[in-house]
């Protein structure tokens, strides 16, 4: 499986970014999906999941108030919508795929295949 994220870039603190990552696999739907950041100097961390049906919703710690992922199985795509954003929310962000359920999905070893990866910066 191939991720492409995209939808990073630079934005103002308070203000939103839709992050997209599309898969190259046909069985989309198989796939748990997820989101992760890393900050500079920072390990990588987990900010949301989804189960391959979507309905299975599941965020990092203070994320759900302000992120939501969500999926278009049709057009394997999943998105992270991230609102109200901080400069604390600079990040790469990173979207993971897992083809087989198992252990927790908060964490980096649930996942098999992972982007590249799309900076953000959110700006004071």
């Amino acid at each position: 499986v191939q991720l492409q994220a995209s939808g990073g870039g630079l934005v103002q603190a308070g203000g939103s970014l839709r992050l997209t990552c599309v898969a190259s696999r046909r069985t989309f739907s198989d796939y748990d999906m997820a989101w992760f950041r890393q900050a500079p100097g920072k390990e990588r961390e987990f900010v949301a999941g989804i189960s391959g049906g979507g309905r299975n919703l599941y965020y990092g710690e203070s994320k759900k108030d302000r992120f939501t992922i969500s999926r278009a199985n049709a057009k394997n795509t999943v998105y992270l919508q991230m609102n109200s954003l901080k400069p604390e929310d600079t990040a790469v962000y990173y979207c993971a795929a897992a083809s087989i359920s198992g252990g927790s999905p908060n964490t980096e070893s649930f996942y098999d295949y992972w982007g590249r990866g799309t900076l953000v910066t959110v700006s004071s």
